[in-house]
């Protein structure tokens, strides 16, 4: 097998993380960072710092436990998420954004602001098609 260059090794990496390929692994990533819980969890956390499960389970309004409990998990397992726990009576474990969660809020504020400001277009758009159909 011959030796690959910088410049084909990243043109390698490249293709290999194309979402438009079926199996890419980004397709994985970009599934849980679509999830509306998720997102709602990224910014709680950005806007409130590290705050105790009890607290995130009251700023997001609807989220049941077990749906808070395995989006924090997977926030974890993924990096975007600390979990710390304080050895005190009782226990205290707050959840706060890592760098790579951080880096991620940018992008969810902006889809959460656009879902904000054209809620009401979209509304429109919705009756409308349903009258015509």
């Amino acid at each position: 097998m011959p030796t690959l260059t910088a410049a084909q090794k990243r043109a390698r990496a490249k293709l290999e993380y194309d979402a438009f390929l079926d199996g890419c692994p980004s397709r994985q990533l970009l599934d849980r960072i679509s999830d509306k819980w998720v997102a709602l969890v990224i910014a709680a956390l950005h806007e409130e710092g590290p705050v105790r499960y009890s607290q995130l389970a009251r700023r997001i309004a609807g989220v049941s436990q077990k749906m808070l409990t395995q989006t924090l998990r997977s926030l974890e397992r993924d990096g975007l998420v600390t979990r710390t726990v304080t050895p005190t009576v009782p226990v205290t474990v707050e959840y706060d954004l890592t760098p790579l969660g951080a880096s991620l809020h940018g992008v969810m504020l902006q889809l959460k602001h656009w879902a904000e400001t054209h809620m009401d277009e979209v509304h429109g758009n919705r009756e409308a098609y349903d009258a015509a159909s």
